[in-house]
């Protein structure tokens, strides 16, 4: 599926974002993250050994909400599947990620050993509130 310039524009902009994933019993799980696109797909950045990222592992499928900061109510969903975790240009994009958000350096909250990934999710459904 391709992203119209109103997804785009969400994705791009410092908006709230909140991933949802499949625990081993089937329950959701939902955290809210950073958002990125490559202009085609979801890009999120985590911890390798995060829960999220565990589901992932087992699990692919998750769902992607993204609300625009100054109006809640104008929103996106991407349900799709993630295709890739890699290490590759991880710590770079946490840092691009966090000047996107908060204007400064990232703050390395669980300290730099951490070993961060960017999680690639292809949207296979695109619905919300874009006006």
């Amino acid at each position: 599926m391709k992203f119209t310039n109103d997804v785009l524009s969400l994705l791009r902009q410092p908006n709230p974002g909140f991933l949802a994933t499949i625990m081993p019993d089937g329950s959701p799980q939902v955290t809210e993250t950073w958002v990125d696109t490559d202009g085609d797909n979801v890009l999120i950045n985590s911890v390798q050994t995060h829960v999220k990222v565990k589901n992932i592992d087992r699990d692919p499928r998750v769902a992607v909400a993204v609300a625009a900061h100054d109006d809640p109510s104008r929103y996106v969903q991407i349900r799709g599947r993630v295709v890739s975790v890699t290490t590759e240009g991880a710590v770079e994009h946490i840092e691009q990620l966090a000047q996107k958000y908060t204007g400064k350096p990232y703050s390395w909250y669980g300290g730099r050993d951490q070993v961060r990934v960017i999680l690639t999710i292809v949207p296979e459904h695109i619905s919300g509130q874009l006006r």
